[in-house]
């Protein structure tokens, strides 16, 4: 179930992410010559007009082929033939689509929940040390050791990268911002103990809107985040995960909603798979923004530099650079997929 469930979505969010490429493509009057899902062999294909749409064998990518996209082309729809700026609309909406998916899904996760998890204080604990410290109740977190606070989730991570116990927060009081220092809490076993519980919002069609844009904020902050940590050294290659490691966790998913008399709880079941479909697809959003070769951030950052030379890179130049990013990113993968594999055979 685990491999279906990973097929499904990872074919929603390959399938959205070309969408977009391919909606803003066909706007611009760009030739799209194929529209495909997957990668490598052609399963089933159709033309219709003048593209061919495919789905191929291996569900790990996809790709909207244009006319001109990689080469010279004499067409006056391709690719190679629009202005700058179209182009660089039509390499983002890749990623813009993926943002947008992440949203909805995180709208539909929230318009589910029975309540939504705010960031004003409700109750402490008798004798609570955060509260003895500074905080009060009735107090909105807004900013906790300088990060702007969205959600709930921004408090918890927070608090589980913290050492000490010991935090400069800023919160809404009456009204008014208080900055308050040194406010506490508790650490056993170097874990915070967290002494307070935050209000319960219902559920309404503006407060979801609301969450849901602080919630699709608060993820990309923390996937940007995850980034800086892996180039600064605090993660290591050997901690990434990549297909097979993600159906890894999916069967784990199941198997935690699963109960002794093989059945399952779809509620719950649903809501983590909302949850980490949302946090996937922002994931792949802002990777391919990276400035990396390949990578649709890659083709973006030559586009910029052909609108500030008003002259294009040669062709054959960019498709070297991409060619050999290409390679270097595939050599990761594989790297990856093996640390995934042997993290499952030795757990």
């Amino acid at each position: 179930m685990s491999i279906v469930i990973a097929i499904l979505i990872f074919g929603l969010i390959i399938f959205i992410h070309e969408l977009g490429h391919f909606l803003v493509a066909k706007a611009c009057g760009v030739r799209v010559n194929e529209f495909a899902l997957g990668m490598g062999p052609q399963l089933i294909h159709f033309k219709k007009g003048e593209t061919t749409y495919s789905l191929r064998l291996f569900p790990i990518g996809g790709f909207c082929a244009m006319e001109g996209e990689d080469s010279q082309s004499t067409d006056e729809r391709a690719f190679c033939k629009k202005p700058v700026w179209k182009r660089i609309f039509i390499v983002v909406a890749g990623a813009a689509m993926n943002m947008i998916l992440g949203f909805v899904l995180i709208v539909i996760m929230h318009s589910v929940d029975d309540a939504l998890t705010t960031t004003e204080i409700s109750w402490f604990e008798d004798n609570a040390m955060s509260h003895s410290t500074g905080l009060e109740k009735g107090d909105e977190i807004i900013e906790i050791n300088g990060m702007r606070i969205f959600t709930d989730l921004d408090i918890s991570y927070q608090f589980s990268s913290d050492k000490d116990g010991i935090f400069d927060m800023v919160v809404k009081r009456n009204g008014e911002k208080v900055k308050l220092s040194d406010v506490r809490f508790q650490m056993s076993d170097g874990s915070l103990h967290i002494d307070f519980k935050v209000r319960p919002e219902k559920v309404t069609p503006l407060s979801v809107l609301k969450m849901s844009f602080r919630s699709t904020a608060s993820y990309a902050r923390l996937i940007w985040i995850s980034l800086g940590d892996l180039v600064t050294g605090q993660y290591k290659i050997n901690d990434l995960s990549g297909p097979v490691g993600i159906v890894d966790t999916l069967g784990q998913v199941v198997e935690s909603e699963t109960g002794e008399d093989g059945g399952i709880d779809w509620g719950a079941l649903m809501d983590k798979l909302l949850y980490l479909s949302a946090f996937m697809t922002i994931n792949v959003g802002i990777f391919n923004l990276l400035p990396l070769p390949a990578l649709d951030g890659g083709r973006l950052m030559f586009l910029i530099v052909e609108g500030i030379r008003r002259k294009p890179v040669k062709p054959e130049h960019e498709g070297m650079v991409h060619f050999i990013g290409l390679a270097l990113l595939m050599f990761l993968m594989l790297i990856i997929t093996s640390n995934d594999i042997i993290r499952i055979i030795k757990r």
